[in-house]
């Protein structure tokens, strides 16, 4: 009988402390995610949109790129700005097929992040690029 209870007790204080978890866990992504977007192209051929996740180890840029056209290809240009050394990098992506491609960046730990989205060939970029756009501001 002892042994049942200290079972059924040990599981009860397991199935209490997942649930804590997984509460608190839905709570930090819902907390740790800013979507952003729709950014369309001047000629409203291409689109970009998505949202930067904080993960364990960095943020992470993630998003889609639509491409409306056969011809060409839609372009998404990404900026961040480091928040240890103020430095801006880079980082740009393309899809040259009718649909949705998506991609994903880690960046360490940004002050911002911006997204411009253009029409190219496979190449580069070549047109149609809107000005660049706040996806993401530490603090705000």
């Amino acid at each position: 009988m002892r042994t049942g209870f200290r079972i059924l007790l040990g599981l009860t204080a397991a199935a209490a402390l997942t649930v804590a978890g997984s509460t608190a866990a839905s709570a930090d992504s819902a907390a740790g995610s800013w979507k952003w977007g729709p950014i369309h192209s001047t000629d409203g051929h291409a689109t970009a949109k998505g949202k930067v996740v904080v993960t364990q180890s960095a943020f992470q840029i993630r998003g889609s790129l639509y491409d409306t056209r056969g011809k060409g290809c839609s372009w998404v240009q990404l900026r961040w700005q480091s928040s240890t050394t103020g430095k801006w990098s880079s980082a740009a992506y393309w899809n040259c097929t009718p649909g949705t491609g998506t991609f994903r960046k880690n960046v360490s730990y940004p002050l911002q992040i911006k997204a411009k989205v253009c029409r190219g060939n496979s190449s580069r970029p070549t047109g149609w690029c809107t000005s660049w756009k706040t996806i993401y501001t530490q603090g705000g």
